[in-house]
């Protein structure tokens, strides 16, 4: 099958300091030029930052490939180099085929007009007909699940009405290449598992999908192959199992705590996470007989509606096993501007091995932060002889007898 998607020695350089100029897009050149008007000072660009460098790619159509990273590993930049939003500084970018994307949410929505209007409006900006929008907008309505919201003016949406819209617009627009960024980062489970399921749909169409994500389980049930960026550059790409194997084994922090200073611009900010004992001291192993608290201090700068941070634990292979949320107490939240201290229960359930810990901040609609592999701890124990399990969780048993007794037919003599 041909290749819809080649890249030979693309690199992104940015102008640090400088909001217009080489490296920026047409939105910072733009309000470089208002600043000039108004007689703001010019100011002098003190160094250069490549946002990608040397990356060669290709991606045969009909396959979904998955791509991971830490923040700022150029995974976005990346998918906005294939989309043309983005020119490259050297090398070259090359698509066959019509894209569509979800790289932010909202992009190309006018907050006067409707959703129905913006749904016209969107479709062809991503180069959809008229006639196209107009034979797919039952099937965009009901999956967004905003038909009672479709008449009303998008400023009125909440960002998880416009991710749900843009999603939905994008997913059914008749491309041969889906490029998508973080889309299961936000929104409610139904919708991320209607993404998912798209997606996958998609795929399965013979189209071509890229997938940026955080979710490992995601990635790993959509995607066969995943490309691995680090700094701007291809760490690896292969079998995404391998692959999210070998980025988790190098994220993963050897000691058994993260401390991070405060920045006091961001509305709230992860700032320590450790696994500890129930005394509050740190561990880095626990037994299979003994409970640990993962604990992470949060600082939150602004008041921010709905804020809820996630802790999950997985294998050092990827794969999910604890996934809790504060929200799951509704007893529990941060409401105020402050220093918070959370504790998440680690109950005695994992069996022998190696785990690390990630965690995720944001509200319902709006991703922060997040935290691949930060923490690494070890358990130790007896496993029973039960190699495949992934957990024990000690249920309980009853055994009730439900035949008749039988009787012993012996005679007297």
């Amino acid at each position: 099958m041909n290749n819809v998607i080649e890249l030979d020695s693309v690199g992104k350089r940015y102008r640090l300091g400088e909001h217009y100029g080489e490296g920026a897009d047409l939105r910072d050149t733009l309000a470089g030029f208002a600043r000039r008007l108004r007689g703001a000072a010019r100011r002098e660009a003190q160094e250069f930052f490549w946002s990608l460098r040397d990356v060669s790619l290709a991606v045969e159509g009909g396959n979904a490939l998955g791509i991971i990273g830490s923040n700022g590993a150029g995974k976005s930049t990346l998918l906005k180099v294939i989309n043309g939003i983005t020119t490259p500084t050297e090398g070259t970018s090359r698509t066959r085929g019509r894209v569509g994307s979800l790289l932010e949410v909202g992009t190309g929505f006018h907050g006067e007009l409707t959703g129905i209007e913006n749904t016209y409006l969107n479709g062809a900006i991503l180069g959809m007909s008229k006639r196209e929008i107009r034979a797919r907008l039952d099937e965009i309505v009901d999956f967004a699940g905003l038909d009672r919201f479709m008449d009303t003016p998008v400023k009125r949406y909440s960002s998880g009405m416009y991710l749900r819209l843009g999603f939905a617009i994008a997913a059914h627009m008749e491309a041969e290449i889906l490029l998508v960024d973080e889309v299961l980062a936000v929104g409610d489970v139904e919708f991320q598992r209607r993404c998912l399921g798209k997606m996958d749909e998609v795929e399965r169409s013979g189209r071509t999908v890229l997938f940026v994500s955080h979710n490992m389980d995601a990635m790993a049930r959509l995607c066969t192959t995943t490309l691995w960026l680090d700094k701007g550059q291809i760490r690896g790409i292969g079998p995404t199992a391998t692959i999210i194997e070998d980025y988790i084994r190098s994220t993963a922090a050897e000691s058994t705590a993260l401390v991070v200073e405060v920045d006091p611009t961001l509305a709230a900010q992860v700032v320590g996470v450790a696994l500890v004992d129930a005394y509050g001291v740190e561990q880095s192993v626990l037994t299979t007989r003994s409970t640990g608290w993962i604990r992470v201090d949060v600082a939150v700068n602004e008041s921010v509606p709905g804020l809820d941070i996630f802790c999950s634990v997985q294998t050092k292979s990827g794969v999910g096993i604890i996934d809790e949320a504060l929200s799951d107490r509704i007893d529990a939240a941060m409401p105020a501007t402050g220093r918070y201290r959370l504790q998440c229960e680690l109950p005695p359930v994992l069996t022998p091995g190696e785990y690390v810990i990630s965690v995720w901040l944001g509200t319902t609609y709006e991703h922060l932060e997040q935290h691949d592999a930060v923490v690494a701890f070890s358990v130790e124990g007896d496993d029973l002889g039960r190699l495949h399990r992934l957990v024990k969780i000690g249920s309980n048993w009853k055994a009730d007898r439900i035949d008749e007794p039988s009787v012993d037919a012996g005679g007297s003599g």
